[in-house]
């Protein structure tokens, strides 16, 4: 047994650290960041308790899971609560819990093991991967959840880039998103329809679908190099930004801790990134590579898209900024798959199970 990753959980505690300084400023009267805080503690308990479970538990819970999950991401769509046009939220109780979020690590799970299954080279082991990634793509798109959708996407692609998926696959998915893509557009929602409109031309509805974007880069763009102080930014104080507090958490920092801050915090997700794949290189069992590459899949597309949306590089998808933007589901799980990240690298020469 290898001892523990040291550095994870400092830079976890750094961007957790950075994200409540700018929430404090960011959040409007009546939103508690008492709440965030129990999040982190529960996020944080359900980190170390990845080490308890262990390994063979947790592989033998993968299958039950991702049943699981897919069974929720149907229920959603029929019982669950609606906001801003999207079904993503169920209540179940006293919880009120996103399946989206589990999807993603159920996918991690289940496609790890499959893929480092000797069958699961071939055409058949494709279309199975296929299958694994696509089921619950297809159930959080009817959301509909784009944002999320695109994040399961991208862990799949992660991990069989990893595994190492042939050239003329490769370069077939490539040319079915570059005709794809274009062709998919009417089928979008009007909202989501909307926001590709935004992104390509912010300023020619300025009040209306470019709204976020505008303000966002206006925020950021006004910060210059140091910021204008804690609770000084004219566009956070004065609530030009939408959603502040979650997706677009960037601009408000941007705007009151400037470039050094900015840089500051981008160079911490940095480390993250570095780290995990430092890890999963030195994993020799392919399943534990696996893994550790899906959730650097998950989290580092996720980081890319929301900061990309703040900069007017990517259209709004509604995806927060992992440990850094309010919310509970999304936190508890970045933390407890960075547990599972910890815990697989910690017994990379046992095996998984």
């Amino acid at each position: 047994m290898s001892r523990l990753e040291p550095y994870l959980p400092i830079l976890v505690v750094l961007l957790a650290l950075i994200g409540f300084v700018t929430l404090s400023s960011a959040v409007t009267e009546g939103q508690d960041l008492t709440r965030q805080a129990i999040y982190f503690v529960v996020g944080a308990v359900g980190c170390v308790a990845m080490f308890w479970v262990g390994g063979a538990r947790l592989d033998r819970l993968s299958i039950p899971l991702y049943a699981v999950t897919l069974v929720l991401l149907v229920v959603v769509l029929v019982f669950g609560e609606e906001i801003n046009g999207a079904k993503r939220w169920l209540q179940l109780g006293p919880v009120r819990m996103q399946p989206s979020e589990l999807a993603k690590v159920a996918i991690i799970m289940v496609l790890g093991r499959f893929l480092s299954a000797p069958p699961s080279r071939g055409l058949l082991g494709y279309l199975g991967a296929g299958a694994i990634v696509g089921v619950p793509f297809v159930l959080v798109l009817l959301g509909p959840d784009l944002g999320s959708a695109l994040v399961i996407a991208a862990i799949g692609a992660g991990m069989l880039f990893v595994r190492g998926i042939p050239t003329r696959l490769v370069i077939a998915a490539i040319v079915l998103v570059v005709v794809g893509v274009p062709l998919a557009v009417p089928l979008l929602e009007p909202h989501q329809q909307a926001r590709v409109t935004a992104f390509l031309d912010p300023d020619a509805d300025p009040q209306g679908a470019g709204y976020q974007v505008v303000q966002a880069r206006i925020a950021i763009g006004s910060g210059g190099l140091t910021g204008k102080g804690y609770k000084q930014g004219t566009q956070t104080q004065f609530d030009f930004i939408p959603f502040k507090h979650t997706d677009f958490i960037f601009p408000v920092l941007a705007e009151e801790m400037g470039f050094v801050g900015s840089m500051f915090m981008l160079g911490v997700f940095a480390l993250l990134f570095w780290r995990l794949a430092v890890m999963a290189m030195e994993c020799p069992r392919p399943r534990d590579q696996l893994v550790i590459a899906g959730i650097l899949s998950y989290l580092g597309f996720q980081t890319l898209v929301n900061i990309g949306v703040a900069l007017g590089l990517a259209p709004v998808t509604g995806l927060t900024l992992p440990i850094v933007s309010y919310g509970g589901t999304n936190l508890i799980v970045t933390l407890g798959v960075l547990g599972l990240a910890m815990l697989v690298h910690r017994d990379r020469y046992r095996g998984f199970t």
